[in-house]
């Protein structure tokens, strides 16, 4: 592991309001990450993509997204909850990055603005544009958000690093998912740390990673998660649930 732990510092937060106020986040005391894939799961606004945020700020990650995390005005909130925590780490990874889904299309944008703009300017420019082809592909806009996703994750994704996703399923479809799974199991066995924030039961069934409820503040088990029961149960049924919308 890279990161092994995150700990409040002090017995108290000093902050009211958001993000002191979520939930999750005055119940946190110590969140540990003893596998190389580690889960972050709960119901909308429970504050899992919080704490995944302060620990990309913390951390000084690079941001995939419209903006870095040092300039993102969207985290101002979430910096001074960084600053109270504490983060264990055995060793600095060579590679890394903090991913948020909701970012990924401004993302996409800029890289097109910046490809068009170095075209243009010609010369050593012009060979940086190449360059930015190269990894992202001629037009980043041309591909769909789910096959954008992909395409950056299979170009970013580098031996020996620590990647931090915020709902990476949003876009993708079922099949995709099942990609996006292989693909992690691949840079796991090329010394990778993932730490996800999702709702997905199909990427939470991968093999011996740590499913934290921030919730309720507890590992479980891929079959013991809500989400993972409901879909189970709606797929098994399908007219039982949805009977009740025309009651």
């Amino acid at each position: 592991m890279y990161l092994n732990y995150i700990e409040r510092k002090h017995d108290a937060w000093d902050g009211d309001g958001f993000p002191f106020a979520v939930p999750a986040i005055r119940q946190l005391r110590r969140l540990e990450f003893p596998t190389p894939v580690t889960f972050l799961v709960g119901g909308n606004g429970c504050g899992k993509s919080t704490i995944l945020e302060a620990i990309a700020v913390g951390m000084q990650f690079t941001a995939v997204g419209a903006h870095d995390v040092s300039y993102d005005p969207t985290l101002q909130d979430v910096a001074s909850l960084a600053d109270q925590l504490t983060f264990s780490r055995r060793r600095r990874p060579r590679a890394g990055f903090f991913l948020r889904a909701e970012d990924f299309f401004g993302f996409t944008q800029r890289m097109a603005r910046l490809i068009a703009e170095l075209r243009d300017e010609g010369g050593e420019s012009a060979r940086q544009a190449a360059a930015l082809e190269a990894r992202y592909g001629q037009n980043p806009d041309a591909r769909s958000h789910g096959e954008n996703l992909l395409h950056i994750l299979n170009s970013r994704l580098a031996p020996g690093g620590l990647y931090l996703l915020d709902e990476p399923d949003t876009p993708l479809s079922p099949l995709s998912q099942i990609a996006l799974l292989s693909l992690m199991q691949t840079m796991v066995g090329q010394d990778c740390q993932f730490i996800v924030a999702t709702h997905s039961p199909i990427l939470l069934a991968f093999p011996e990673a740590t499913i934290f409820d921030v919730a309720t503040q507890k590992g479980i088990l891929w079959h013991e998660f809500e989400h993972v029961k409901l879909t189970r149960d709606f797929l098994a049924n399908p007219e039982k649930f949805l009977r009740h919308l025309t009651d």
